[in-house]
This record gives structure tokens, C-alpha cells and sequence, in this order.
């Protein structure tokens, strides 16, 4: 038993930081079609905090779905923006159904960060008529 958690402990040691990678390289999901992810895993006994957090992230990602312009920081600011619009969507249902204090105060932070985040990009897009 001792040597499989030595061996397991050896693996996870040495492939986290190509985990720790994959996480942060979100390049892959470029030409990705996200409009299926809800819907694969809805149920109908979904709670209607998890209908509407479905509806949340199929909008999210239908949005982030933006033309590409080959520009590296305008592509950023346009797909960041439906991406912290689905951080305030969700922040919202949690505030609706939710009932951790701790939870809900994160949710309302999220909420006034990301908006904040959002009214910048949209501001440096209208700069350069983005």
C-alpha cells in the first residue's frame, strides 16, 4: 500500500505541472463548438438553480463565439467580455438560490469586479473602434 500512494504521489508530482499548463492554455478551445454543453448533461430533474446555471454557460459560450479580427488584444477584450458576463450570470443565480453567507458575499464581489473589468474593455474597445 505504501509503495502504490509512493507511485501515485510520483505521478502526480511530475505530471502537475503539465496539468497546471493545460489549464491555463485555453488556445485549443478557439475553434471549439461549446454549444452543446449543457445540453449533453441536462436532466430533468435538473434544480432551477441548475436550469438556469445551463442557461448561463450555453450563453456564455455561444458569445464567446466572437469574429476574429487578428488582433491579439482585441480578440482578448472580445471574448473576455461574454466570459465575465457569465461570472456576473452566475454570481446572480447563486445570489437567487443560494444561501452561503460566505458564498453569496463572494458572488456580489464577483459581481462589482467584473463588471468593473467589463465597462474597461468595452471603454478600450470604443477607443479603437473594436
Amino acid at each position: 500500500m505504501k509503495l502504490l500512494a509512493s507511485a501515485l504521489l510520483a505521478t502526480l508530482a511530475a505530471t502537475a505541472p503539465l496539468h497546471a499548463q493545460e489549464a491555463m492554455d485555453h488556445s485549443a478551445h478557439a475553434g471549439m463548438d461549446h454549444s452543446a454543453h449543457g445540453d449533453m448533461a441536462a436532466s430533468p430533474d435538473d434544480s432551477p438553480a441548475t436550469t438556469a446555471y445551463r442557461e448561463a454557460m450555453d450563453r456564455m459560450h455561444a458569445d464567446m463565439d466572437v469574429p476574429y479580427s487578428n488582433d491579439a488584444d482585441v480578440d482578448f477584450m472580445r471574448g473576455m467580455i461574454p466570459h465575465h458576463q457569465g461570472a456576473i450570470d452566475m454570481a446572480r443565480i447563486v445570489l437567487e438560490h443560494g444561501t452561503d453567507p460566505e458564498v453569496r458575499a463572494l458572488a456580489e464581489e464577483v459581481i462589482a469586479t467584473q463588471q468593473a473589468e467589463i465597462d474597461m474593455m468595452e471603454a478600450w474597445l470604443a477607443e479603437r473602434d473594436g
